[in-house]
């Protein structure tokens, strides 16, 4: 057995509330110690069932699910090339997940770098056998090792297909595989590894994230936006309209996220139980209030509510209860989502126009801006007092701050590093296509096919 997997947010389920915590001081106080004995470990069916309909459902937010919403809201010539970049990011990601991205996120083996990296131990899935368990967050409950590494690995290959949204239309399909292969190896896998690994320094620390607040969402946000920053403008950006081609499409892909986010959310509790309910039913009510959030705000500012506003609202509110989903209550996660789809919407509108930055699809306003409102609402929500499930030794200005130096260390690493990254790409093949290879579209400029024949 492992007994290295304290993932996602597993902060906060690993650590006990102060009501289990005197449970568990009453039962022991009436053992008698001669008597204790190890607890024999066991593999669950249900469990392990439900980790793998956990994984699939994570797989079909990505393909098909981000795919089409992204390839619904660009142009027609470039739908193409998106539907190509989150597919085939995707799949360059599990690969370097089962090679080295496992063994380097979620195991120890790093030395005097142990809280910020992991070792080899696991490189290649060297030691990974049909046999092999990992320990979920229940005394004595194990599931497989390969579907904890698959649910693992599911997260590994959305995050930077997320990413794509920020540079869409404009990019070169070599350049998205070659930074995404860099970006995964030194940006993802170590705040994964900080965040999720027990030795981590952010799980250490006591930073809350649940389901990948900061690891998935905050992370793909600010690399978009460095992104699109250092690419710069489309051709036309501000000048003329860059309508989506197809909001059915992006309404079929929002819903499959929406779907395949109960995977995301309710997964990440490495079993099925009580605690997995509430994420799922959390992840109902925040995507719902956040919806109407959004909603709400853009017939006001506009006049008339939009299906575009209603699916972005609902992505916002999956977003900002990923870091809390299994840690806060229903009530609470209403709130969380409404907060964040309004404070997203005016990221998305007032402030990108006023910046005039080019986030072709609001990565940045949607994934950063509501992880971050998300990760450091955590801290506040999370308190029993508030419908939360609690914390050791919780207090709300303590695990506030915490939140808050996990948001900046991630913030700060991720955009630091990203910046490197592109730049180091642009230096060797070159970021974006020709001005003429944008004008006619990316579908037949970098792919050779178009998507409709006329």
């Amino acid at each position: 057995m492992l007994n290295f997997t304290k993932m996602a947010g597993l902060a906060a389920m690993a650590a006990m509330s102060a009501a289990q915590a005197r449970a568990q001081e009453a039962v022991g106080s009436v053992a008698d110690e001669a008597v204790a004995e190890a607890v024999t470990a066991t593999v669950d069916k249900g469990d392990t069932t439900w980790m793998i309909v956990a994984t699939i459902l994570v797989l079909i937010m990505t393909v098909p699910g981000l795919a089409l919403f992204y390839g619904g809201l660009v142009r027609a010539k470039n739908m193409l090339s998106v539907l190509m970049q989150v597919f085939v990011v995707a799949c360059v990601m599990m690969i370097i997940w089962v090679v080295y991205g496992y063994s380097l996120a979620l195991n120890g083996g790093g030395g005097g770098l142990d809280a910020f990296i992991g070792g080899f131990s696991r490189l290649f899935l060297a030691g990974v056998t049909p046999d092999s368990t990992v320990a979920t967050f229940s005394e004595g409950v194990e599931i497989p090792e390969y579907i904890f590494i698959c649910f693992q690995m599911t997260f590994f290959a959305i995050t930077p297909a997320i990413i794509v949204g920020g540079f869409a239309e404009r990019m070169k399909f070599s350049a998205v595989l070659l930074f995404c292969i860099l970006w995964s190896t030194f940006v993802y896998i170590p705040i994964a590894h900080m965040v999720w690994y027990a030795d981590g320094y952010l799980f250490a620390m006591g930073a809350l994230d649940f389901a990948g607040g900061t690891v998935v969402h905050i992370n793909a946000g600010i690399a978009a936006l460095v992104g699109c920053l250092v690419l710069g403008k489309r051709i036309g950006y501000g000048k003329e309209p860059l309508p989506p081609h197809s909001l059915v499409m992006t309404m079929i892909g929002g819903s499959l996220l929406w779907v395949g986010w109960f995977g995301f959310n309710a997964g990440s509790n490495l079993e099925a139980n009580g605690g997995t309910t509430l994420a799922v039913i959390n992840t109902f009510v925040a995507a719902a209030g956040a919806t109407l959030g959004w909603m709400t705000m853009e017939w006001l500012e506009k006049g008339k509510p939009s299906l575009l506003g209603v699916i972005s609202g609902a992505v916002t509110g999956l977003v900002a209860v990923t870091p809390a989903a299994g840690l806060i209550g229903p009530m609470g996660a209403i709130v969380l989502g409404a907060i964040a789809s309004v404070i997203s919407f005016f990221f998305c509108t007032t402030v990108k126009n006023a910046l005039n930055y080019d986030d072709s699809l609001d990565v940045f306003g949607i994934h950063g801006v509501a992880g971050i409102i998300g990760s450091i609402g955590t801290g506040v929500l999370v308190s029993p007092a508030l419908g939360g499930v609690g914390v050791d030794g919780y207090t709300m200005a303590g695990q506030v701050w915490i939140q808050i130096v996990a948001v900046l260390i991630t913030v700060v690493w991720c955009g630091v590093v990203s910046f490197i990254l592109y730049k180091l790409v642009d230096m060797t093949i070159g970021l974006r296509v020709s001005a003429e290879k944008e004008r006619e579209g990316l579908d037949i400029t970098e792919h050779g096919e178009r998507a409709y024949v006329l």
